[in-house]
């Protein structure tokens, strides 16, 4: 039975190897301290957080998320450890609440690995505090407890670790919240959690419960999982904006929930999984229940290949811990007994690696068999260009809910990939990559072929995008200062499907940021004002893509304000950044340029391993998408798209 706990109170913990579940109606920051008897934390090396997610016996996420799952193994803390606190703090992020009282009451579970609530505790009454103890698990007289704590501050994780008596806590507090801002930069954002049931954000049940009903890869009861990352409920549309002539906001994410995914095939044997069907998911369209099946494909993956590299970690763990204490004994190194402990100790772990293997196989093998029925039914702005779709291609009404940018997979699963969806229209730009990166592919690789590489990909997103919007809801601008990308550019030029030609020289470069600063401008202008019909008849009312070849060159100071202000600004009156740059290049600028880089999506021209997922932060190896050798899929598609453009209909 649960225990729901009051701020205060204490319950017994029945098992020693635990997860803690937390809930939160925005990304929070999830940490946990090592305290002695006193409950001091003796140093930095005594705290896991994102910046250093791991210590003996404890595990934590590596990135702010909205969900956390936290995993602790109380036989494995240092015998010194009495106490461990669960830390939740609000990230420094532009634009962000900055208190827990502008936020959801944080809900925080103990559950053990089948998922099953041992103790539960909501953090009410939180209100200026951006920090706060959630909940500690301490040892007394040899058996573990958990108390419900909810001591909140309002100084933040610097104050909190103060309290914990931590050397150098703002320092500490400072280093922590610039790994979250690293993370949220190179992470994919996930589709917003819904919350049917208001200000209490949680997941009813153990991991395989989630809102949409279709099956999870979820680890057997009692299997080595110690760390399967945090589940994320599918999309949550938005609310449009409110009206006149220029609405930015999706006219598809509604605010009500979707109704369930039809039933569309007969349930599963005893003993068999369930057949994979194409759209087994929540969703209002076809299209929405594709989306969110594909995130639920997304959290899955990330979910086995997290639960078996922790239990290959255990196992080594123990191995370690055995070994220790087996050739402590003096009378372990007198005949063969050293021998057999160490044979006993690495059987012990061969044991349960192959389990965990066992597990992550049977898993991969049903998600393997689930993609292979979603990917020929996705739509064009889901699939890659080899999917037959893009040969019966029509120019469609309305924009999609997502689109297509790569392709993501994992060490543990080289011969599957999840498609890489992001959400229209877009929120946050991208950065194309053309420098040197360690990956494999990017050392074989020479610098003029990234940087012809990386134009080309942007030419092939720059398609993609014109080809999933309505005829002439979407410009595409160009900068390309020294001419250089002429070629890449070529099949955007053939098909006259430019808003116009590549501005290239100083003067080029800035009358095309001057054009989008201002459009940037007046809409805004005109949303805060309530005065949408008054927009000059010249502005051109289509989203609008720029992109941008070789940065820095070409560019002075006022140039590189005016980018990064379209980049932080433009989003959200639906103008949009591609750039295509070596960061080496622009590192004369120094930090100046650290936030326009964070605020894009790095992608690359080559596969590389630099993306991570929202729940756990793993690095995922990206694959930019590429048309199949010798097609005309692209030139056929831009064919239609100018088509339809010209005449205003399909």
């Amino acid at each position: 039975m649960t225990a729901e706990l009051v701020r205060g109170q204490n319950h017994a913990l029945p098992q020693t190897r635990l997860e803690i579940r937390v809930s939160a109606g925005a990304p929070v920051v999830a940490g946990a301290t090592l305290g002695d008897e006193r409950g001091t934390v003796h140093g930095a090396e005594w705290i896991a957080h994102p910046g250093s997610p791991q210590l003996p016996g404890l595990e934590v996420s590596r990135q702010a998320a909205a969900e956390h799952r936290l995993a602790v193994d109380l036989d494995a803390l240092p015998e010194a450890v009495h106490r461990v606190t669960v830390l939740l703090a609000l990230p420094l992020e532009a634009g962000g609440p900055t208190r827990f009282g502008a936020v959801a009451s944080p809900f925080v579970a103990v559950t053990g690995l089948d998922g099953a609530e041992i103790a539960t505790f909501t953090l009410t009454g939180l209100d200026t505090e951006s920090a706060v103890a959630a909940l500690e698990l301490y040892r007394r007289q040899g058996a573990w407890k958990v108390r419900a704590v909810g001591q909140g501050y309002a100084g933040g994780l610097a104050a909190m670790l103060a309290d914990q008596g931590v050397d150098g806590a703002a320092g500490l507090a400072s280093s922590i919240q610039e790994a979250v801002a690293r993370g949220l930069a190179r992470s994919v954002a996930p589709p917003p959690p819904r919350t049917p049931e208001g200000d209490r954000v949680r997941h009813a049940g153990g991991p395989a419960a989630q809102g949409d009903g279709r099956p999870r890869a979820t680890p057997q009861p009692g299997s080595p999982d110690a760390h399967p990352p945090q589940p994320v409920t599918p999309v949550a549309p938005a609310t449009p904006s409110a009206g006149g002539p220029i609405d930015y906001a999706h006219p598809r994410r509604q605010t009500t929930a979707p109704p369930p995914p039809p039933p569309a095939a007969p349930p599963a044997q005893p003993g068999r999984p369930a057949t994979p069907v194409a759209g087994d998911a929540t969703g209002w369209s076809m299209d929405e229940r594709l989306y969110n099946q594909i995130w639920g494909m997304f959290e899955d993956l990330a979910r086995t290949a997290a639960a078996y590299r922790s239990a290959v970690d255990f196992a080594e763990s123990r191995m370690d811990q055995e070994l220790e204490r087996a050739l402590s004994d003096p009378r372990s190194r007198i005949g063969g007994a050293g021998d057999r402990a160490r044979e006993q100790a690495r059987a012990k772990r061969d044991e349960l690696a192959g389990r965990a293997r066992e597990v992550l196989d049977r898993d991969l093998a049903q998600l393997a068999a689930e993609a292979a029925v979603v990917e020929p039914a996705l739509p064009a702005a889901y699939a890659g260009w080899d999917n037959p779709v893009w040969h019966a291609y029509r120019v469609p009404m309305e924009i999609p809910m997502a689109l297509r940018i790569g392709d993501l997979h994992l060490p543990e699963s080289t011969g599957m990939s999840i498609p890489l969806l992001v959400r229209l229209p877009l929120e946050r730009g991208m950065w194309i990559d053309s420098g040197r990166t360690a990956s494999e592919a990017a050392t074989m690789t020479d610098s003029a072929q990234l940087r012809r590489l990386a134009m080309e990909s942007a030419v092939l997103h720059a398609a993609r995008m014109l080809a999933v919007y309505p005829p002439n809801e979407f410009s595409v601008h160009v900068i390309d200062p020294a001419g250089s990308a002429a070629a890449a550019l070529a099949p955007l030029v053939g098909a006259g499907v430019l808003a116009g030609p590549s501005a290239s020289g100083p003067g080029g470069v800035s009358s095309v940021l001057a054009q989008l600063t201002r459009r940037v401008d007046l809409v805004q202008m005109a949303i805060k004002a309530r005065a949408a019909d008054s927009l000059p008849p010249d502005l051109d009312p289509a989203e609008q893509l720029l992109i941008v070849n070789d940065f820095p060159h070409g560019f002075d100071d006022r140039a590189v304000t005016q980018l990064r202000y379209l980049a932080d600004e433009g989003p959200s009156v639906g103008v949009h950044l591609l750039m295509v740059a070596d960061r080496e290049d622009a590192s004369a600028y120094g930090p100046v340029l650290d936030p326009l880089w964070r605020s894009l999506l790095r992608v690359t021209p080559v596969a590389d391993d630099h993306l991570a997922d929202p729940w756990v932060g793993h690095a995922w190896t990206y694959e930019p998408l590429r048309t199949p050798p010798g097609s005309r899929v692209l030139e056929q598609v831009l064919e239609r798209v100018a088509a339809a453009r010209r005449t205003g209909h399909r």
